[in-house]
C-alpha cells in the first residue's frame, strides 16, 4: 500500500469548494493523528466558520464550540482531560476577530492546546466580507473599494503577535500551495502535536490557505494570488520555537 486514506479521518465526503485548502489540511492533521498514535486519546474543537462540520470528517472525539470559543472549550478539555491531545481548528474570523480575546489569553497562559489556523484573508462561509487578516486594497462584499486602512486599520499578523508571548511554544505560518510546502506544514503540525504530547505549552500553526470562490478567482488564479499577493505580507516560517528549530523556512 502505497497511498490511503488516514484512519483518523472519517469516509464523508468534504462539503468544501473545488480549490480549497481546507481538506488538505484536514488530511495532514489526520495524518499527524495516526503517525503518533494518539487517536483514541484526541480531542478537537471544530469551530464556527467553512469548517463548521469539522466533526464529521475526524474520527477522533470532536466537540462544537460557539463562535470564537474555541480555544475557551479547548482549554477547559485539555484540563481535565491532562493526558488527551487537544487541538483547535479556526478560520481568520472565527480565531482573530470574535475570538482574539480567547487566543490571545490562552497563548499568554500557556495552554498545552494546539491550533490550526486558516488564514485565507476572508470570511468564507458567511458570503466573503472582510476579515480581520485581509489586505489592504483587496476587493470583498464589504469592501467593494478595497480594504481602506484608514477606515478599517491593518491586517492582523496573528503568528507575529502570539510569538510576544512567553506561553506560546511554537508559533509557525505555512502554507499548502504547493508539494514542498505541504510537506513543511505536516512537519509543522505533528511538531505542534508532539510539544502538546511533551508538556511544551501553546502551539499554533497558521495556514495561509486559498478561497477560490469568494476572492472571485479560479483555482490557479487563486494559487497565484496566494503567492504573489499574501505571501509577501503573511511571510512563511518559524516566529517562535523553544525547542530552537529553524524548520519550515521557505
Amino acid at each position: 500500500m502505497k497511498f490511503q486514506r488516514p484512519h483518523a479521518l472519517t469516509k464523508t465526503e468534504f462539503h468544501y469548494c473545488p480549490g480549497c485548502s481546507h481538506g488538505i489540511v484536514h488530511r495532514l492533521v489526520a495524518e499527524a493523528i495516526d503517525e503518533l498514535g494518539v487517536e483514541g486519546r484526541t480531542v478537537g474543537i471544530a469551530p464556527v466558520g467553512c469548517a463548521v462540520f469539522a466533526y464529521n470528517y475526524f474520527n477522533c472525539d470532536m466537540v462544537q464550540a460557539a463562535h470564537g470559543r474555541a480555544q475557551a472549550v479547548a482549554t477547559g478539555i485539555k484540563r481535565a482531560l491532562p493526558d488527551g491531545v487537544v487541538f483547535t481548528y479556526q478560520g481568520d474570523g472565527d480565531l482573530a476577530a470574535i475570538g482574539t480575546a480567547e487566543t490571545v489569553h490562552a497563548a499568554t497562559r500557556g495552554e498545552n492546546i494546539t491550533v490550526i489556523f486558516i488564514n485565507n484573508a476572508i470570511y468564507g462561509m458567511t458570503g466573503g466580507q472582510m476579515a480581520p487578516t485581509t489586505l489592504p486594497g483587496q476587493v470583498t462584499q464589504t469592501t467593494p473599494y478595497g480594504r481602506s486602512t484608514k477606515d478599517a486599520g491593518h491586517p492582523i499578523r496573528v503568528c507575529e503577535m502570539l510569538a510576544t508571548l512567553d506561553g506560546v511554544a511554537l508559533a509557525q505560518r505555512v502554507s499548502v500551495d504547493s508539494v514542498k510546502n505541504v510537506k513543511i506544514a505536516k512537519k509543522a503540525i505533528r511538531k505542534a502535536f508532539e510539544y502538546q504530547m511533551e508538556g511544551k505549552g501553546y502551539t499554533i500553526i497558521e495556514v495561509v490557505s486559498v478561497c477560490p470562490t469568494n476572492w472571485g478567482l479560479s483555482m490557479q488564479d487563486s494559487l497565484e494570488w496566494l503567492r504573489g499577493s499574501m505571501l509577501p505580507h503573511y511571510p512563511l516560517g518559524v516566529l517562535k520555537d523553544i525547542g530552537g528549530g529553524k524548520e519550515g523556512k521557505a
